[in-house]
């Protein structure tokens, strides 16, 4: 399947249950207490190196882009899924969002002080991730954060591993691989959180969330 096959993919399948979607995660951050404590952090970083605009790629129904924005930060969102814009627009009259890919961003080279991508890049085929992580680099002003959340393989054993996702198949990843793809695109590791599953998650396996800066 094609990068251009993957994403209309994963559009048309959020497009179909974006309604459901945005009822059942209207409150992810809820009940995330660690989460929403490196939002925080990642904000102030933000802040302080000069308030850029942050894009919150794969926003979904728009509720993160808005907890950003609560935070003090020039948030916008962008999503594959015109549904989804259109849903998150709605619920957040006063902020932008955008219909895009995060492989090809419409936004110029350097200009955004941070970008959060949370769970956005499982669904992202492991071929595919060093072009989404390239466009992320370009997109970050010198001194600019990367806040990047995704499940973890088994072990360092396995750079990825596919696993069956309810919407389409997504992919989970190392986190030293992962780290290392972004050095490749001149991102450095500053945090790393690994957060274990409860005993009665669905998913047994690990979250991680990386934050990194472009020198």
């Amino acid at each position: 399947m094609t990068e251009l096959d993957t994403l209309h993919a994963t559009r048309d399948a959020y497009d179909a249950i974006a309604p459901v979607y945005a009822q059942q995660f209207r409150d992810t951050l809820g009940d995330r207490p660690l989460e929403r404590a490196l939002l925080s952090a990642f904000a102030e970083l933000v802040r302080t190196n000069g308030n850029g605009g942050v894009a919150d790629l794969g926003c979904g129904p728009g509720h993160v882009t808005a907890h950003l924005h609560g935070l003090g930060l020039n948030a916008f969102g962008i999503d594959a899924s015109p549904v989804m814009v259109g849903l998150a627009r709605e619920a957040n009259p006063g902020l932008r969002f955008e219909v895009g890919s995060m492989a090809a961003l419409d936004i110029e080279d350097g200009t955004l002080g941070g970008v959060l991508s949370r769970w956005s890049v499982i669904h992202t085929p492991p071929q595919d991730l060093p072009a989404v992580l390239a466009e992320i680099s370009r997109v970050l002003a010198p001194g600019g954060h990367l806040l990047i959340e995704f499940p973890a393989t088994d072990g360092p054993d396995h750079e990825t591993q596919a696993y069956d996702h309810t919407v389409l198949t997504a992919y989970r990843w190392s986190p030293d691989r992962l780290a290392g793809l972004l050095r490749d695109h001149g991102l450095t590791e500053s945090a790393r959180i690994v957060i274990e599953p409860g005993p009665t998650d669905r998913r047994q396996f690990q979250e991680v969330q990386l934050l990194a800066y472009k020198a």
